[in-house]
């Protein structure tokens, strides 16, 4: 017994999963994100740049051009959404970053 595919039923299948790839390429990207390691404050590249864990607690002798309200949360290379207690950043490839942290490489997100 012979089952004849329609050319329909080809296209049909074809247009389903070209709209299921993508979704689950996002999915898999967002549980890649969400198992990053923490970085270390004590990492060769994050002392070299001041990152430290808690922004409340950065020394403004040594990094005169801190401001209250720079954070990762609300720095451009903070990969996270609004709400993320950690997330990825640009700047530590790799690693992830708690929102209430900051280094001196913050830049305003736009």
């Amino acid at each position: 017994m012979q089952r004849k595919i329609s050319r329909r039923s080809i296209v049909k299948s074809g247009l389903i999963a070209g709209a299921l790839l993508p979704t689950v390429g996002f999915i898999s990207r967002n549980a890649a994100a969400a198992t990053l390691p923490p970085l270390d404050p004590n990492d060769p590249t994050a002392k070299a740049l001041g990152f430290i864990n808690d922004a409340t607690k950065v020394d403004t002798k040594t990094y005169p051009t801190f401001k209250p309200s720079q954070k990762c949360s609300t720095c451009a290379q903070y990969q996270g959404k609004a709400g993320d207690a950690t997330a990825a950043c640009t700047i530590f490839a790799g690693k992830s970053v708690p929102q209430g942290g900051w280094c001196q490489v913050w830049a305003q997100k736009s």
